[in-house]
């Protein structure tokens, strides 16, 4: 990853969903787990959108502020993680929701995205 550089994960919230999330990564390691640069969690029973870091282990300061919850069970979303030298710029559906600045300083380690939960992939890039 390097400032300039976008993330695209396109796909379909399930039906009846809990919680979804998205990572970046320094590897795919488990055990050391890798470092996670940016995580984000959509979690639909208090309908936040979290977000966080995890450097040598240790878990950043979580971020919940956003200004709507963009997700809709059963609808297509489009999420874009923009890298910029301070900051990742998150999108969805073409809304700016937040900026994560980074916590991790070496940008070129990010090589992984890890997705998991309620949604179904339709197209990354």
């Amino acid at each position: 990853m390097r400032p300039g550089k976008k993330v695209l994960v396109m796909g379909i919230v399930d039906v009846n969903p809990e919680s979804f999330a998205i990572s970046l990564t320094c590897g795919d390691s488990e055990d050391p787990p890798a470092d996670v640069a940016i995580e984000l969690r959509a979690v639909f029973t208090d309908r936040q959108l979290l977000r966080n870091s995890c450097v040598s282990g240790q878990k950043g300061e979580e971020q919940s502020a956003i200004p709507y919850f963009p997700f809709i069970p059963d609808q297509p979303f489009r999420v874009e993680i923009l890298c910029e030298h301070p900051r990742f710029r998150v999108f969805v559906d073409g809304h700016q929701l937040f900026d994560f600045y980074h916590r991790i300083q070496t940008l070129s380690a990010i090589d992984t995205i890890k997705i998991n939960g309620d949604l179904q992939i339709t197209k990354l890039g």
